[in-house]
């Protein structure tokens, strides 16, 4: 066994594939300044009242100036900063007026020692790429941003255990453990920009769940800074250790409400040596559930994906961002990733599961690639949608959980409820976890559809059995919704919880938990 240590290697560089992910695009949107125009989040929500927490000072900018020497550890100017405040989807905004950088998790600890003691508001942001406002501040609170904890500390290649602080880059540790053959359990759209820790801290799910789980599993153990300021240290390698109550696992899913985290463990399946992608089109939904249900036997054991996107995500992609597809037009489409050890054994499997499907009518068209280039492409016309919507102008993002059998009902219930009002409905994502993907979008934001969409959206979720959010978190914006998917027993288990870790309240208030 060795064990490679690595740690003076940064992971903060992208490699060229990763600059072109569409997540990207919302540096470059806050470099051009365009964030100014988005709304407050105050000011669009004016029933909400700041917390008793206190106002940063000139005494509080010069003690972390002196905590944090060296250039763009402490921003302070408004050009600096505005991207911190701004959510990637441009729909919630604070006003902020500094950022922390820190390096170390001694650092980390020192900070928020100094916040609680002095009663100053934390929000913790890593990439900010997230959907539900969780990573930007509400009002004034101070940004600690992971941006500079992102150096790859050890791997061992036995066992597969990753040890990174938090601030990595999911597709850069992607490519770091690629020359070992291991891969990381978690795919985003998003991984050219988010970071590791705000993966664990909103148990971000993407389109390998199918095969490795949710990062609950997938989480060895881990390093948390507590709300004043103590280092928790639950980092572990191994894969069974059955001492006590598995603390790891309240930060994953806290979404920053508990603490920070700084590190962690994470374990990294074998990198499969043969990758097969096939794009389908068929003509209702009912075939795509066919389909899955087919696929997860004749496929079985080199399944590692199953997305399904409709004709009106298609035509976002061609309409907005000029992409083709390598199949014709249809009503529904479905993406199959299979993966193995054997790549004309997983090719031929492949291609008889397609032409069985076609020989009994479930699929119309489709393709099977195994060039990595052309595998690129297909998974582009699924991972760029939510580009493509932002083209629109105001994107309403919904992402649940749902029984496969009520999986597109949702959408086609939107559809008549909206009518053109909006521009278009959308529907698309993982079938194999039962995890819809629902877009709206309008012109400009409009509080009348916004109105006509909530509550009655998280009402027919819940109608179902369903969850409000299935990989995204709460945030800021479905906190209110929570007992939607929550009892009231659990949702005050999970208060009491917060108020016993974080007693002031400092860490990322206003989100997750609903207002009392």
């Amino acid at each position: 066994m060795k064990i490679h240590n690595v740690f003076p290697r940064l992971c903060c560089f992208l490699t060229k594939s990763q600059t072109r992910n569409t997540y990207n695009s919302c540096r470059a949107f806050h470099s051009t300044g365009r964030s100014q125009s988005v709304v407050l989040t105050k000011t669009r929500y004016p029933n909400l009242k700041r917390g008793p927490f206190s106002t940063l000072g000139d005494v509080d900018v010069q003690f972390f100036e002196r905590l944090l020497p060296g250039t763009g550890r402490v921003l302070a100017d408004a050009s600096e900063i505005e991207g911190y405040n701004t959510d990637w989807l441009r729909t919630c905004r604070g006003c902020s007026e500094l950022v922390l950088r820190p390096k170390t998790t001694e650092e980390v600890s020192a900070i928020l020692n100094y916040c609680n003691t002095h009663n100053l508001a934390v929000v913790p942001q890593g990439g900010n790429t997230g959907l539900v406002g969780g990573s930007v501040p509400v009002f004034d609170e101070v940004v600690v941003s992971t941006q500079l904890l992102n150096q790859i500390i050890s791997l061992d290649e036995l066992s597969g255990s990753l040890v990174c602080q938090s601030g990595c880059v999911l597709g850069t540790l992607e490519d770091y453990i690629a020359d070992y053959n291991l891969t990381i359990p978690l795919d985003l759209g998003a991984k050219g920009s988010c970071h590791i820790g705000g993966n664990i801290a909103t148990n971000a799910g993407g389109v390998r769940l199918l095969r490795y789980g949710s990062l609950h599993g997938s989480i060895l153990g881990l390093e948390a800074v507590l709300p004043n300021g103590e280092i928790l240290d639950c980092m572990s390698t191994l894969r069974k250790d059955n001492t006590g109550y598995d603390l790891k696992q309240l930060f994953i899913g806290s979404e920053g409400t508990l603490g920070i985290v700084t590190a962690a463990s994470v374990l990294c399946p074998q990198k499969p040596s043969a990758v097969s992608v096939a794009f389908l089109g068929c003509e209702s939904f009912s075939k795509v559930l066919d389909i899955y249900k087919q696929a997860k036997g004749m496929l079985a054991e080199i399944l590692s994906a199953y997305e399904f996107l409709d004709e009106a995500s298609v035509a976002v992609n061609k309409e907005n961002l000029k992409m083709t597809s390598p199949i014709g037009d249809f009503p529904f489409f479905v993406l199959i990733e299979t993966s193995g050890s054997n790549g004309d054994h997983d090719e031929e499997k492949l291609n008889t599961f397609l032409e069985a499907m076609m020989s009994d009518g479930l699929v119309l068209d489709g393709t099977v690639v195994t060039e990595s280039t052309k595998i690129k492409d297909i998974w582009s016309l699924r991972e760029r949608v939510a580009e493509g919507l932002l083209h629109d102008g105001y994107c309403y993002k919904y992402d649940v959980s749902l029984p496969q059998a009520k999986f597109y009902d949702l959408v086609l219930d939107m559809r008549e409820r909206l009518g053109s009002s909006v521009i278009r409905v959308v529907g698309y994502g993982h079938v194999g976890d039962g995890n819809l993907h629902l877009n709206m979008t309008s012109p400009t934001y409009s509080s009348e559809v916004m109105g006509n969409i909530e509550p009655f959206v998280y009402d027919w979720v819940s109608k179902y059995s369903g969850s409000i959010s299935a990989e995204h978190g709460l945030g800021f914006k479905k906190r209110n919704f929570i007992y939607h998917s929550k009892s009231k027993s659990a949702v005050s288990l999970m208060q009491q919880i917060k108020k016993s870790i974080d007693p002031n309240g400092i860490m990322n208030p206003y989100k997750v938990l609903p207002e009392e």
